[in-house]
């Protein structure tokens, strides 16, 4: 990395900790309506003060904020999001969740992590580049959503509709991180996701318990429809499910073997004996990131207070998730669970669809999987892990799938106690800066591959 760069870094350290701690301070939680319009303006200021053309775009739900700078031959766009979580529980933090304090070399904030610490960087590496290496090699575009935090649902028709504004040659998602031993993670795609309700209502009103000898209980229906989607050793049982299941190539194996994954130090954490089915080695990594999920998130059925009542429930609602591969698309996961249904005689369960989101995948031999990896060994000395992608899930096919763009997860500043979503959330500083000086060189690397 450029000295010259470097130097301007460190003497605008401080200032751009400042700039980070401002941002951080506008509440923005879209599912509740609260701070959205004001956090889009203050993120449009953000990029505007870069010199970037800048636009704050309507969508059906919160706007997105897009910029652009530079005129380069590759266009290069970094996505992120200004919408964050919820603070409660407020009680547990050891500092207001928008005051942004720092303290034993950290920021502390809702947010700071995922995601406000990615867009600060990616904005103050850009503005630190034009500062000392003149002209941009590549034309890079913003695009930052407020609706990440709750499934980014308005964004799918957003992309759609704006292809040539956000035509581009990489894009670099939301941001990565740093491992228990200090080692820089990279990945390569998402896994899909669909976020489904199953209800089923028996009678008009929950009953005496006396009737169960005559009139269907609601919960044991949807215990018995839950319990045919999964077999006690964890495989799923929705037929025609496993079978479209993808089966991994050997360099997508070798992606696994190079992954070092702690496992006693896992279930150290978690305080469990054993992984499922007494899993390790690489057989566990693949079935963490290779293989798709059933999950009962939550049941809701009849009593569940103090003491008891003598009640036999009318309604039953659960909340489940699959969590998708490659071959697993979400209309055809939910298509196929409403067969598996209905052939067990459970056409009475509704099926209601509250997110959906497609995995992505992005091959290691792509111009910005490269780049990113160069950029992450020359600035951390050290060859960084590379996720073929994430067990978790984003709106990241919108454009791996829907723009035909090659994304790749990148960035230094979440590590492993980053506590996103959880009270004390924050980032290190000194990540922060790395964080800086990855994104300019990743800049160069894309601009050269």
């Amino acid at each position: 990395m450029d000295q010259t760069f470097e130097s301007y870094v460190d003497q605008h350290f401080d200032e751009f900790v400042e700039q980070l701690r401002e941002y951080c301070k506008h509440p923005c939680m879209t599912g509740q309506g609260i701070g959205v319009r004001e956090t889009a303006e203050a993120t449009s200021d953000v990029l505007r003060g870069l010199g970037a053309d800048t636009h704050i775009l309507e969508t059906s739900g919160a706007p997105v904020v897009f910029g652009e700078i530079g005129s380069g031959d590759r266009t290069l766009l970094f996505y992120n999001h200004y919408d964050v979580q919820p603070p409660e529980p407020l009680d547990l933090w050891e500092s207001e969740p928008f005051a942004a304090e720092v303290r034993d070399g950290k920021v502390y904030a809702r947010g700071v992590a995922d995601n406000r610490g990615d867009v600060m960087a990616r904005v103050q590496a850009v503005q630190s580049y034009l500062a000392t290496k003149g002209d941009l090699p590549v034309k890079i575009k913003f695009i930052i959503e407020g609706e990440e935090e709750i499934g980014s649902p308005s964004l799918q028709a957003f992309v759609k509709a704006h292809r040539d504004l956000l035509a581009c040659d990489g894009c670099i998602w939301e941001g990565a991180g740093r491992d228990h031993e200090d080692r820089s993670v990279l990945c390569l795609g998402l896994k899909g996701v669909v976020h489904l309700e199953l209800r089923l209502r028996e009678a008009k009103v929950d009953l005496h318990s006396s009737f169960a000898t005559i009139v269907p209980n609601a919960a044991w229906r949807m215990v018995w429809a839950l319990s045919t989607l999964k077999s006690p050793d964890d495989k799923i049982t929705v037929d025609g499910l496993i079978e479209r299941v993808f089966v991994p190539t050997e360099q997508q194996l070798d992606l696994l073997r190079a992954i070092p994954f702690d496992e006693k130090e896992l279930r150290t954490d978690l305080e469990i004996e054993s992984f499922i089915q007494n899993l390790t080695g690489l057989p566990l990594l693949r079935k963490h990131l290779y293989e798709p999920t059933c999950t009962i998130q939550g049941l809701f059925s009849g009593y569940s207070g103090i003491g008891l009542k003598a009640v036999s429930p009318c309604e039953a609602i659960a909340k489940i998730e699959f969590r998708l591969v490659p071959n697993l698309e979400p209309d055809e996961v939910i298509r196929l669970l409403r067969e598996h249904l209905d052939r067990r005689g459970f056409e009475d369960i509704e099926i209601i669809t509250h997110a959906a989101l497609g995995n992505a995948q992005a091959s290691p031999d792509e111009k910005i999987s490269v780049a990113a990896v160069q950029a992450s060994e020359e600035i951390d000395h050290k060859r960084p892990i590379v996720y073929p992608w994430m067990a978790a899930s984003g709106p990241m096919s919108f454009f791996s799938v829907d723009l035909g763009v090659p994304v790749v997860g990148a960035g230094s500043l979440w590590w492993y106690d980053a506590r996103a979503h959880a009270p004390n959330e924050s980032i290190r500083l000194m990540d922060y800066r790395k964080g800086i000086s990855l994104i300019a060189t990743i800049i160069d690397r894309f601009a050269a591959a």
